[in-house]
């Protein structure tokens, strides 16, 4: 792979090249090379070191000729870029469905990146755009509070523009940077300083220079261009160049203002409610000296934050300990205020606190939110800070609002486990208490006992919530190889989708494998996939053992083998495939059922669709009762006797997305242009590829036989569904009428009869001891 540094290196060999655009001629910016760092920058100034080693200067100062409150930001923010031709789109999901990689919307350009196989490749709604983008990151945590600007939850204020007949590029794209923040926010010019960097995608699938505005000490929009892709250990342009702008939104009224922290505009009027409150204690004549250069705490350039904050205990005149008595209550309630609002988001998007996944990340920052709570003994719970976030936000998001119910319903039940873990490890913590641990130790107790270092009050290592959070950050599915090479093969005709009602057909084989594998031109044996077994039946009566898919090609496993060339007869176990449809059907009907009754929050993450049973797996924060699942069984069979029309109807993939929104992927995430949509009107549509009937009335009854956890937020449901499940209720009655032959007492009585015997036999049992 292509080394970033040394292309970076490279690029400062030619400034002018890369870096340099009209506006900083037309304004008179002069390139200058910082004396600590050595990298370039742009003024108009006479600065000698470039902003990244600059205090924040704009803290109780007055920067600009607007006073914005966060939400009015938006506003004229929005209402500008709107003036210079860019629409504005709705943000994107928090939890990132459409991406097979990313647990997390991390960045507003990930709202465009598909992968159409394993090529990724960019959908956008227009262009150019903007677009108010909530993105999660969890390796700052420990920033989180203390540095007066990191958060786990913020606005990249999305601005892109896509090489096609619409776009721009590198000098349009500053200008419009300068415009706003110069003329429209009034910062003064020689206020403004860029300095060069570059930015590229992990892979090098996409890179370029980027040019990032800082201000007084702060960066506020970092400008990249992304220009090239490595080919082996060269690079080459990119077919179709892209710019993706990141504003720091949260930092705009940050600066605007010119409060202490971007927790004090970030959260609007919430910090000062919040603060009054729970009236919390601390020196704010002394954080007002603190707060211009906590940026000197960021952990992410520093081996010992402790000594760190020991410095500039000594800058202020007083020693570390109470520094951090001083100003430890207004870091944890800005901690506070970031991690509730992170959870508020996720929860809103279908992301659930849980030990694995994603949902590992989400409970981190729930427990070190509640470990605040505890330490500092305030009357405040989660879900409450969730409501003012909902209210405040509700002209720019009012989904939250809308979704509040089940934000509560979640962090209420995180909060019994956190206390009832709490009970079961207080021991353990009381003997941990103010001992130096190390971070592996520390790492350990999270994950087998779900301790804090918050909860046992010691001095937390730098990189303990990196190492605790990295890996739950890519979703690393485990993909199987293929060692069968179908590269010049020509596509299966698929005939299930056009036909569904075909059970035999003719074909030719037009390539034979090993193992009695074939090909043939066309089939209707819909093969393994989306959680549905393949069909089953014969091929010049011989016997169909397997049908599975590599690309676009199926591959069909027989008990004998057929020679190249044969034009064949093909017949489809119809009585199977019926089964597995009906299923199919009755697991999209349990899943739109599931959300309907227990919440938006569901998800499904696995399903299985066989003869016999079918199972849906969701997300969910506990057990279904008996209530629940009754009601979800009823409303299910209500559906079905309403004769609602199953429609299947192929999409361009971001069509169906802005039609239909990111929840269409409940069995993951489909790698294609063009994706297979399934709708039950008004109460279920799912990107699907699996076989489907046409009316949910053929589905005919649909029985729940079996819930349980099966992993920590994830609930399985069994069910069996028409000929199956009458077949299982008759059964199930036979049982009941020889248990009651037997036990000679009607079917009412049982349970009280079994009861009585149960009882008499620990009698009997108790008397043998």
């Amino acid at each position: 792979m292509i080394d970033k540094g040394k292309i970076f290196e490279k690029f400062k060999k030619e400034p002018n090249k890369y870096w340099k655009v009209e506006m900083f001629e037309k304004e008179g910016y002069i390139r200058k090379i910082c004396k600590e760092c050595k990298n370039g920058f742009w003024s108009t100034n006479d600065k000698e070191n470039c902003p990244e080693h600059d205090d924040y200067s704009f803290i109780g100062k007055k920067k600009t000729n607007v006073n914005w409150d966060y939400v009015k930001t938006w506003k004229e923010f929005e209402k500008f870029f709107n003036k210079k031709n860019h629409t504005t789109i709705p943000r994107y999901p928090v939890i990132s469905r459409w991406h097979p990689n990313l647990f997390f919307t991390q960045a507003s350009i990930q709202n465009f990146q598909r992968f159409n196989g394993n090529i990724m490749e960019f959908d956008y709604p227009n262009n150019p755009l903007i677009v108010p983008q909530v993105c999660l990151r969890f390796n700052d945590i420990e920033n989180v509070g203390i540095t007066g600007r990191h958060m786990t939850s913020f606005i990249m204020a999305g601005q892109h523009s896509f090489e096609d007949n619409n776009g721009y590029w590198k000098d349009k794209c500053i200008e419009l940077n300068f415009e706003f923040l110069n003329k429209i926010i009034g910062i003064k010019k020689d206020e403004l300083i860029y300095t060069e960097d570059i930015w590229s995608m992990n892979d090098m699938s996409a890179f370029g220079p980027s040019i990032e505005t800082h201000s007084n000490g702060l960066e506020i929009v970092n400008n990249v261009f992304m220009q090239f892709k490595e080919i082996g250990n060269k690079y080459n342009e990119l077919k179709n160049k892209v710019i993706d702008v990141g504003w720091g939104f949260d930092r705009l009224p940050w600066i605007i203002k010119g409060s202490q922290t971007i927790y004090d505009t970030a959260f609007g009027n919430i910090t000062d409610k919040l603060k009054n409150e729970i009236s919390i204690d601390y020196d704010e004549e002394l954080f007002k000296k603190y707060a211009p250069i906590s940026k000197k705490l960021d952990i992410d350039n520093l081996i010992d934050i402790k000594n760190s904050r020991k410095i500039i205990a000594q800058k202020l005149n007083i020693d570390e300990k109470t520094l951090e008595n001083k100003i430890g209550q207004i870091e944890a309630i800005y901690a506070l205020l970031d991690h509730s609002r992170a959870l508020t988001f996720a929860i809103t998007d279908g992301g659930l606190p849980s030990n694995v996944g994603g949902g590992y990340n989400l409970r981190v920052i729930t427990r070190r939110a509640m470990s605040f709570i505890e330490k500092y003994n305030w009357n405040i719970k989660l879900h409450e800070i969730s409501l003012m976030h909902s209210e405040y936000l509700n002209e720019m998001f009012p989904e939250i609002l809308e979704n509040i119910n089940d934000i509560e319903k979640v962090l209420t039940s995180e909060e019994k486990k956190f206390n009832n873990n709490k009970k079961r490890s207080k021991k353990l913590t009381d003997s941990l208490n103010g001992k130096i641990l190390s971070t592996e130790k520390l790492v350990k107790l999270y994950d087998s006992e779900g301790i804090t270092p918050e909860q046992i009050g010691v001095d937390i290592p730098g990189d303990f919530y990196d190492k605790l959070t990295e890996k739950h950050n890519i979703n690393k599915n485990e993909k199987k190889i293929n060692k069968i090479d179908v590269s010049k093969i020509n596509p299966t005709e698929i005939l299930y989708y056009k036909e569904p009602e075909i059970f035999n057909f003719f074909a030719k084989v037009i390539c034979n494998l090993n193992e009695n594998l074939i090909i043939l031109d066309k089939t209707a044996f819909f093969p393994t996939s989306g959680g549905q077994l393949n069909d089953l039946g014969t091929i010049n009566d011989i016997k169909v053992l397997d049908v599975f898919k590599i690309g676009k090609i199926i591959i069909h496993k027989l008990s004998k083998k057929i020679e190249n060339g044969e034009n064949v007869k093909c017949c489809i176990d119809k009585e199977r495939r019926i089964k597995l449809m009906i299923h199919h059907d009755a697991v999209h009907i349990v899943n739109g059922a599931t959300k309907k009754i227990i919440g938006n929050h569901i998800h499904q993450t696995g399903s299985e669709k066989n003869i016999d049973k079918a199972r849906i797996d969701i997300t969910h924060f506990e057990t279904l009762t008996n209530e629940e699942i009754e009601k979800i069984e009823n409303l299910s069979n209500e559906i079905i006797r309403k004769n609602i029309p199953i429609t299947k109807i192929e999409m361009i993939r971001s069509d169906a997305e802005q039609e239909y929104g990111f929840k269409i992927y409940q069995g993951g995430y489909v790698p294609s242009k063009k994706i297979r949509i399934v709708k039950i009107k008004d109460f279920d549509i799912e990107a699907c590829s699996g076989t489907h009937g046409d009316k949910t009335k053929d589905i005919k009854f649909i029985k729940i036989i079996k819930t349980k956890k099966i992993s920590d937020g994830v609930v399985r449901i069994e069910l069996k569904a028409g000929d199956v499940a009458f077949e299982y209720l008759k059964n199930r009655n036979k049982i009941l009428k020889e248990i009651s032959d037997k036990l000679d007492v009607s079917y009412d009585e049982i349970p009280e009869k079994v009861k009585e015997i149960f009882n008499t036999w620990k009698k009997l049992r108790k008397g043998k001891r």
